[in-house]
């Protein structure tokens, strides 16, 4: 039973048009809009089918980060990126909210331009963070590596010039872009690095805030399919034929299996080879919860959202990760005993059937993989997180 309020507050979400990025938060807004708030969400096109089903208004702003995975690896580059961003989104977010502020403001990780906002018109904000948050140390340690790069001191110096300009409060370059007020984290807490070091205070785990994703279909295990097998890179790493020809080499005819194997919108399914086996369901995209619910295993490239609808739902992970954080999460996922990791070259025929073979019939795995199924339910979701949220509201 969702409860309402009696006084309906107008909160502004304010996200980053990568779909990683999107997904997490729906549901909140979801909640939210579900209790009687006014909810606002800006972000670009690129996003706004996703944000539709949540009911809250969309509010267009457009944006010059990539959404196609193509990501520089240089560090300052990456960061330089969402400055660039902030310095171009700041203004359009205050045509649409300097005439019609809002009570309190959420914003992604990446969306600097909704601080500052926040904070030049007085209001209260939360973060809403889709992975890891920072730790005690954690800024002093990265920030030494990053000091230390090629371009570091300008972008910094640009940094701090613009917080200067903007009317943000907080003109430290580091707190403004690695501490925030108050923060909730979108992910079991058993993924976050340094847990034990994270200010409680400052930071709520609230776990994946999944809800039933209607909005993207269904999906209905065959007949006669003893087991299955999600394959999937997410949204933005699929342009990978070469991997997914192995995966139909490794899974296809497996005895008892089901393969799902989701190739987006990058790969031509005619790049798979002639015949595809009749166990192998091969989709551009599917409802990848609703297949994971009932799925006995999963093979990933452990984005934070991935490897988070794993852990949700209890399936063991062979992850191959692709890029940003999703070597870090990899080498997580196999710490808490759920999963391998095989790097894209290593992920051969022979390397992913022996994989799965082996997470499968592990029953140590599996005890893992149920203790943090109920772990991560336990950490409340979106529903914890709208509690939190309207306490701000006072």
């Amino acid at each position: 039973m969702r409860r309402s309020v009696s006084a309906p507050a107008h909160i502004a979400m304010v996200g980053a048009p990568m779909v990683s990025h999107v997904l997490p938060s729906l549901e909140i807004i979801r909640e939210l809009v579900a209790r009687g708030h006014r909810v606002t969400y800006a972000n670009t096109d690129h996003a706004a089918e996703l944000i539709a089903p949540t009911g809250a208004e969309f509010v267009r702003y457009t944006s010059t980060l990539p959404v196609d995975g193509n990501w520089p690896q240089d560090p300052v580059a990456a960061s330089s990126l969402f400055l660039d961003d902030a310095i171009a989104v700041l203004p359009q977010l205050r045509a649409a909210y300097d005439e019609d502020p809002a009570d309190l403001y959420l914003y992604d990780i990446a969306a600097y331009a909704a601080r500052a906002l926040a904070e030049s018109q007085g209001r209260d904000l939360v973060q809403l963070s889709p992975t890891y948050v920072g730790w005690e140390g954690a800024q002093e340690e990265f920030g030494a590596l990053f000091a230390g790069l090629p371009g570091a001191d300008a972008y910094r110096a640009r940094f701090a010039a613009w917080l200067a300009r903007c009317g943000a409060v907080t003109t430290d370059v580091d707190e403004f872009s690695g501490r925030p007020r108050r923060a909730l984290a979108m992910i079991p807490r058993a993924m976050q690095p340094c847990a034990d070091r994270v200010d409680d205070a400052a930071v709520t785990f609230v776990g994946p805030c999944f809800g039933s994703r209607a909005e993207q279909g269904g999906w209905t295990r065959p007949a006669g399919a003893d087991k299955v097998l999600l394959v999937s890179l997410g949204s933005a790493y699929t342009r990978q034929p070469e991997f997914y020809r192995q995966c139909v080499a490794a899974f296809g005819e497996l005895p008892g299996w089901h393969v799902v194997l989701q190739i987006g919108k990058y790969t031509d399914p005619a790049e798979l080879g002639e015949e595809i086996p009749a166990n192998i369901e091969v989709r551009s995209c599917v409802p990848q919860l609703a297949v994971l619910e009932q799925a006995d295993a999963f093979v990933t490239h452990a984005g934070m959202g991935g490897s988070s609808e794993g852990l949700y739902v209890g399936v063991p992970m062979i992850a191959v990760p692709q890029g940003a954080e999703q070597f870090h999460n990899a080498d997580r996922l196999v710490e808490l005993g759920v999963a391998r990791r095989l790097d894209t070259a290593d992920a051969t025929a022979v390397a992913l059937r022996s994989a799965l073979t082996e997470l499968t019939t592990d029953p140590q795995v599996a005890a893992r993989s149920a203790e943090l199924r109920a772990e991560s339910r336990a950490e409340g979701g979106a529903r914890r997180a709208a509690d939190l949220i309207e306490k701000r509201l006072g």
